[in-house]
């Protein structure tokens, strides 16, 4: 397994450095059906727009995973979308609509950090809670090599 050349960061097998992930990722990495890596970088350098400044990695093969809260009836659910870098989720357009919501907006930090048991600036799909539903933009979905969070 050769390791990804993007921008100046040295990737790494992520089950190497179980370290560098949320207690949730590492757990779910052996049900990944492929590679999956991990690179280090500055805490302060992981907005999506320092980290590519930062490291060099392009916005368009970068993907941001957000959590979204979504009321219906008096009930919040969580969800995530997975967009790419260069993109806006339609949080209260096609999102809500999507989830059948009332209303829907991007979860507060500490609700996001706290129910996904990862770092805000660092949260993946993989080992999100199974009963959120994971929205997936369809240029993510195409995408060969991506790096998320």
């Amino acid at each position: 397994m050769t390791a990804p050349q993007l921008g100046s960061l040295t990737w790494l097998p992520a089950a190497d450095r179980p370290d560098l992930l949320g207690a949730p990722v590492a757990a779910a990495l052996p049900g990944l059906s492929g590679p999956a890596w991990v690179a280090e970088i500055d805490d302060d350098l992981a907005d999506t727009a320092a980290f590519t400044d930062a490291y060099g990695v392009p916005a368009e093969v970068s993907a941001n995973c957000v959590v979204v809260a979504a009321r219906r009836a008096g009930e919040t659910t969580l969800a995530a979308c997975l967009v790419l870098a260069t993109t806006r989720a339609d949080v209260n357009g096609l999102v809500r609509k999507h989830l059948g919501a009332r209303k829907a907006s991007f979860a507060p930090q500490d609700v996001a950090v706290a129910e996904s048991g990862m770092a805000f600036g660092g949260i993946t799909p993989v080992g999100l809670p199974a009963f959120w539903p994971l929205l997936i933009d369809a240029a993510v979905a195409a995408g060969e090599l991506l790096v998320i969070g």
